[in-house]
């Protein structure tokens, strides 16, 4: 007779306890080691940790003086890191890959101020890769270990070498745990840059490339700045364990990036709340004047990266700072920050009267802008509360980003457009952690407009207040801003209003890599035994040639074409996102112009100049007649 529910609730006795071994651990729980899996369309996702915490190590290794140039190869599905430090013991080859709580991160005396401190990141990639493999070179001799899955597969030996000292390290991430995964380039890139940024005389070969800076955090806000939009030239200082360096540009909002021991900490922390804390002293301190912190503070670009012994990260992905010492010193890390770049700002502003004026006028510009929309603003929160209240446009989720709880690390929000879209989201989406807001029509174009647009325009004025973005991204509420539109011209209209409007009042929400597009199917191709959902032309033609013979084939030109059964496939665990990145290279208030103001002649060149002509359907054999085969094609 079968047990009731409540009775085997009950049935908890010495078999219920179970005890897992490090690797089984490690991929029955991957988010406690790695954050979240994803497919790669994220930053944060899993297989960029997983790279990132064997080049850690390679970093650890130069920062105490051993080794200046690391060679990282990356291709579809494999890794090679290979760097010149001083290499893994020999003995000890096999233990610091398989083995928790075995490394010498423990030992200060052999690494100090590392990133990695608990002994677990290579036994991650170990763990979570389909094949891995390491192998040490020390003083003429070496050994090498290949496992697969964690699991050790080779009797490993010690031989002689002619290679110079260092460690090897080979992965590919496995397909079961990381589904669908790519590497995204400018994700890589940004990696490999930050490493160089923050170690200066350290050559990182990537693919072929590169990456090497001589002056630290200055070479990371040129890069990240384009001097035409900047108000001065950047201001950077270095000293022992802290650098920085900022700058006004003329973009709304404020950008950070902020780092500890090498560790690009993308939700801040304690070491970035004392240095916004520290511009908005230093500048008071000189001007002589209590300007309001948020004027001080508008339009400003700035890097901050500390060395802290021992650090305390929120996470084991580290991405907050959590420490609120800088030991062994044992002085406050919102103090040593605060004061140091307060102080260091006011004395460089004495000696330069010309940025110091630069700075100034930056200020009251922001000053004015915020006292000329305070009355319509006040009006607006007003309504955007009420709204709150009942607010049909937000369908809210359970879970949000900035909460403490680990679930708000998937939250995720899509703006959709229409009844008809939004409701198919909204009965198939994950509500713990998906939430939906629905837009009415095509929003205004808001190139060229001020801020106070935000505050006139209902429904933007309820889409900044739905993220929570009004005063930076502190407070954002959702991960991942998801544009959800049709696979139509006016889904693309509206796709790029959209963008606009985050590009032109909020660049750091894009800058950081919270906004995706969601890719859905543009066809369905089935049988009475089997069904498959394409992404393009090229997988609908693929599909075709497996199902054989006459197929139905269904094209979906809008989301509420779909049901919401089949929605759930694709805003599930499958999900396709395409990130919305910049490059490096990018002059942002060009492209906004370019594509979004009112210099139609350029635009229309450039389209014409750019047409892709489908012939697929047009059978020239076919045509007698030369003028219809023209018609066409055109």
């Amino acid at each position: 007779m079968a047990k009731s529910e409540k009775e085997s609730m009950f049935d908890y006795d010495e078999s219920s306890i179970k005890s897992l071994d490090w690797r089984e651990h490690i991929r029955l729980r991957p988010g406690m080691y790695i954050g979240k899996l994803g497919d790669g369309s994220s930053k944060d996702d899993g297989i960029y940790v997983l790279v990132k915490e064997v080049i850690d190590n390679c970093i650890d290794e130069h920062m105490m003086g051993f080794g200046k140039v690391i060679d990282v190869t990356i291709t579809e599905s494999k890794v090679t890191v290979r760097d010149y430090g001083r290499g893994i013991p020999l003995g000890k080859v096999v233990d610091v890959v398989s083995k928790i709580n075995t490394g010498a991160k423990y030992d200060s005396g052999a690494f100090q101020k590392s990133v990695g401190l608990n002994g677990v990141g290579t036994k991650a990639v170990n763990a979570l890769s389909s094949y891995f493999k390491v192998q040490a070179y020390r003083e003429g001799a070496t050994k090498l270990a290949e496992f697969k899955k964690g699991v050790l597969t080779s009797d490993p030996k010690q031989t002689k070498t002619d290679e110079k000292n260092g460690t090897y390290v080979e992965f590919e991430p496995d397909n079961t745990m990381f589904k669908h995964y790519h590497f995204i380039p400018e994700y890589l890139d940004d990696l490999m840059w930050n490493y160089a940024f923050l170690n200066a005389g350290l050559t990182i070969n990537y693919n072929g490339q590169k990456f090497y800076s001589k002056d630290g955090l200055l070479d990371l806000l040129k890069q990240k700045t384009n001097p035409e939009e900047l108000r001065y030239p950047i201001i950077s200082f270095k000293g022992n364990d802290i650098e920085f360096a900022l700058t006004h540009g003329n973009q709304y909002g404020e950008e950070y990036y902020s780092f500890v021991n090498g560790q690009n900490t993308t939700q801040g922390g304690t070491h970035l709340a004392a240095f916004r804390e520290g511009i908005v002293r230093g500048v008071r301190d000189f001007f002589k004047k209590d300007f309001d912190a948020s004027d001080i503070r508008a339009s400003v670009i700035g890097a901050i990266a500390v060395r802290v012994q021992e650090p305390v990260f929120e996470s084991q992905t580290k991405t907050k700072l959590g420490s609120l010492t800088m030991a062994p010193e044992g002085a406050a890390v919102k103090t040593f920050v605060g004061d140091y770049v307060a102080k260091e700002l006011e004395i460089y502003l004495h000696k330069n009267p010309t940025v110091a004026d630069a700075m100034q006028k930056r200020i009251m510009q922001s000053e004015r802008e915020r006292k000329e929309i305070a009355g319509i603003k006040k009006l607006a929160n007003e309504r955007a509360k009420k709204a709150n209240l009942h607010n049909r446009k937000l369908r809210d989720c359970r879970y949000h980003f900035d909460e403490k709880n680990p679930k708000g690390v998937d939250s995720q929000i899509f703006i959709t457009e229409g009844d008809s879209a939004s409701g198919s989201i909204t009965k198939s989406r994950d509500v713990e952690s998906q939430a939906v807001f629905s837009l009415r029509g095509k929003p205004l174009n808001c190139f060229g407009l001020s801020k106070k647009v935000v505050y006139e325009n209902e429904e933007f004025n309820l889409l900044q207040h739905a993220l929570n973005i009004e005063d930076g991204l502190e407070g954002l509420r959702y991960n991942k801003v998801i544009i959800a539109t049709d696979a139509d011209v006016d889904g693309m209209h509206i796709r790029l209003l959209l963008m606009t409007f985050f590009l032109q009042f909020f660049p750091d929400l894009v800058k950081a890599g919270h906004v995706f597009i969601l890719e859905t199917p543009l066809f369905r191709v089935r049988n009475k035994k089997e069904t498959i959902y394409c992404y393009s032309e090229e997988e609908k033609q693929a599909a075709i040639k497996k199902i054989g013979g006459k197929p139905e084939i269904t094209r979906f030109k809008g989301l509420g074409e779909i049901s919401p059964d089949e929605f759930g496939g694709f805003i599930g665990e499958d999900i396709r996102l395409q990130p919305v990145l910049l490059h490096k290279d990018s002059h942002l208030q060009r492209i906004l112009e370019f594509y979004m103001g009112k210099n139609t002649q350029d635009r229309q060149e450039f389209i014409i100049g750019n047409l892709r002509v489908e012939m697929d359907k047009v059978d020239k054999n076919n045509v007698e007649d030369p003028e219809v085969l023209e018609d066409q094609e055109a």
